[in-house]
């Protein structure tokens, strides 16, 4: 970057009183907080955060210095500018599994397609395959019951994110459908929560709690959950 182009010390030092202004916003909203989603604390945050990115990239124009401030989740995403009343929702959820353990994912839906189908199981039925035993899975729990007993599923969780978007009106029955995430407007994004790995201090996870009981335990009625019959 030229001289020319670059910030003056006293654009630096402004960007500086400004971090420390929206610091003391920031604890003065948590401080006054009226419930988990109180929306002052989260508009100090995105204050916070812009003028902690800013502050850092002057820094860095003016005396190639670095700061250590880090808001995982906020890397790309505009400011917003959607309504300020929304009249409608749209959260978009994606989780990543790897399929750890085949034979307990196989054993799980084998039990669903005994209890549903007994037939099939012993004519060779959709839970004889991994994709055969996801389908299955998938279609008896709910996401959010799966991503609870992933380990019992013999899944391992992986990166996650869920994001809230604003709209004016409901869209559509089948608009999305067919690319549910290629219409997402970035300033439209309500709020957004990232789960990874590189979020962590330490990255080596656990593949297996010692309590969880291995493959050849499976026929145990204590390592499992009643189905729910009217599923």
């Amino acid at each position: 970057m030229s001289d020319a182009a670059q910030p003056t010390a006293a654009e630096v030092r402004a960007a500086a009183e400004a971090v420390k202004t929206a610091l003391d916003r920031h604890l003065a909203a948590v401080e006054r907080r009226s419930g988990e989603d109180d929306p002052a604390v989260y508009e100090a945050f995105n204050e916070l955060a812009a003028a902690a990115e800013e502050y850092d990239e002057l820094l860095y124009d003016r005396y190639d210095e670095v700061t250590p401030f880090e808001i995982p989740g906020t890397e790309d995403m505009p400011p917003y500018t959607g309504p300020e009343e929304p009249g409608a929702l749209s959260v978009l959820i994606r989780r990543d599994y790897t399929v750890a353990e085949p034979q307990r994912l196989l054993a799980q839906a084998q039990r669903v397609e005994a209890a549903e189908e007994p037939a099939a199981v012993a004519s060779g039925g959709a839970a004889d395959t991994v994709h055969g035993a996801l389908g299955l899975l998938f279609g008896e729990f709910e996401p959010d019951e799966i991503a609870s007993r992933h380990k019992e599923f013999g899944l391992e969780e992986g990166d996650s994110t869920l994001w809230v978007t604003a709209a004016d009106d409901t869209a559509e029955p089948g608009e999305w459908l067919e690319a549910p995430f290629d219409q997402v407007d970035p300033q439209r994004v309500v709020c957004r929560f990232d789960v990874s790995a590189v979020f962590d201090d330490d990255t080596e996870d656990d593949d297996l709690d010692d309590d969880v009981p291995l493959v050849a335990e499976l026929d145990e009625d204590e390592d499992l959950e009643p189905l729910d019959a009217d599923r």
